[in-house]
């Protein structure tokens, strides 16, 4: 093990301690070779540039990441420059997502600390560490050199298998309450368990939860449900008091044992998918998480009256996060399936005037007018 310095006034103090390649044990052919190629280009034009995050989680763990992310000290627009697949993100604190195919890679500059009226500006690779959210995801990795640098203690949260807050615990989860469902997730994932401190801020401030934006909420039960890991998440998720205020109907009957059952059956679908370098479709997803919660109707309805039905439950039961009509629809449609209904999608009939059918307005913004405007070069301005 080495140690990393850094200069503070007249003398030096250690910041960090750094890995050789026969501590860590990371797989250097599970390191996606894009991100290599991305980290030497900044290298290269004299920028400090890491693997970052929770790829280095997984690399630690022996597991091939599904996200590589990168951070550096060079900024958003050196990055840019770089770069030809590079496209700037954000608005108050831009990153650069390097396009390669289906694959995306996150470049961000080094955090700086926060500072009032601005909480993101550029800083040094040790005031990013500060700002990272859990211990586990703190690491730094030179895919080259084979060196994982650790700034915060994150190497004995692994031998003892503990998720810890780099952040202070009472303010962390009012800045971003996202970052407690983040916490239960890794928890699952890794099989690591939450310090107790960690489990009783959470419990603690469960209810700010609601505070996020559906939008947010929506993005992280899609990676629930895509984790292979679902069923212990969301016992989870219940047992730390945060269920009710993500999915408050569902959370009603999620500790059921069939809805334990079909979620276990969803783990295992995903892993199988996950194996084959593929992933469930969104449809299939919602409907194992639903299907056991949907209530059958005891009038006699016909099969378009059955998918409204079973499309409002689904709805309902996933209030208030917004997944997109087409995947419900899909699961809507499947449920009926299985249950011997046959649905077929009326298709709507194009509106028709004296036996022609109307076209279909261009959205006003791309409409040109015919009409010519003549200017009179003489004419008094209008105030």
């Amino acid at each position: 093990m080495f140690i990393r310095y850094a200069k503070a006034s007249d003398r030096l103090v250690q910041v960090a301690k750094v890995y050789s390649k026969e501590e860590h044990g990371i797989d250097p052919l599970l390191v996606d070779e894009d991100a290599k190629k991305a980290v030497q280009r900044l290298n290269d034009n004299g920028h400090e540039a890491y693997i970052v995050g929770g790829a280095v989680r997984d690399l630690l763990l022996g597991r091939t990441p599904k996200d590589f992310d990168i951070a550096t000290s060079a900024s958003p627009r050196q990055v840019s420059k770089l770069f030809y697949n590079a496209r700037a993100i954000g608005k108050r604190f831009k990153i650069v997502h390097l396009i390669y195919g289906d694959k995306i890679l996150e470049v961000s500059t080094f955090r700086g600390p926060s500072e009032e009226g601005s909480s993101n500006i550029y800083g040094t690779i040790e005031e990013d560490a500060a700002r990272r959210d859990f211990s586990i995801n703190s690491l730094y990795y030179d895919p080259f050199k084979e060196l994982v640098i650790d700034f915060n203690g994150s190497m004995k949260d692994f031998s003892r298998k503990t998720i810890r807050s780099i952040l202070p615990l009472d303010t962390t989860f009012v800045e971003d309450p996202v970052r407690m469902i983040r916490a239960l997730k890794y928890s699952a994932t890794t099989g690591f368990s939450i310090r107790f401190d960690l489990g009783c801020a959470i419990k603690k401030n469960a209810r700010e939860i609601s505070k996020a934006s559906t939008s947010r909420l929506t993005e992280e039960v899609n990676k629930i449900l895509a984790s292979g890991c679902s069923q212990k998440i969301f016992t989870l998720l219940s047992k730390y008091g945060l269920l009710p205020f993500i999915l408050p109907a569902f959370s009603v009957f999620c500790n059921s044992r069939l809805e334990m059952e079909s979620l276990e059956e969803l783990d295992r679908l995903e892993n199988e998918a996950r194996s084959r370098g593929e992933s469930l479709d969104k449809s299939v997803m919602y409907e194992m998480l639903l299907s056991p919660l949907i209530a059958r109707s005891e009038e006699e309805l016909s099969s378009q009256e059955m998918f409204k039905d079973v499309f409002r439950q689904m709805k309902v039961l996933l209030s208030p996060i917004t997944p997109a009509n087409i995947d419900l629809e899909k699961a809507s449609i499947s449920f009926l399936l299985k249950q011997g209904i046959e649905y077929k999608q009326v298709k709507r009939k194009p509106a028709v005037k004296d036996g022609v059918a109307r076209k279909k307005k261009k959205p006003f913004m791309y409409q040109k007018s015919k009409k010519k405007v003549k200017i009179n070069p003489e004419a008094p301005a209008q105030e």
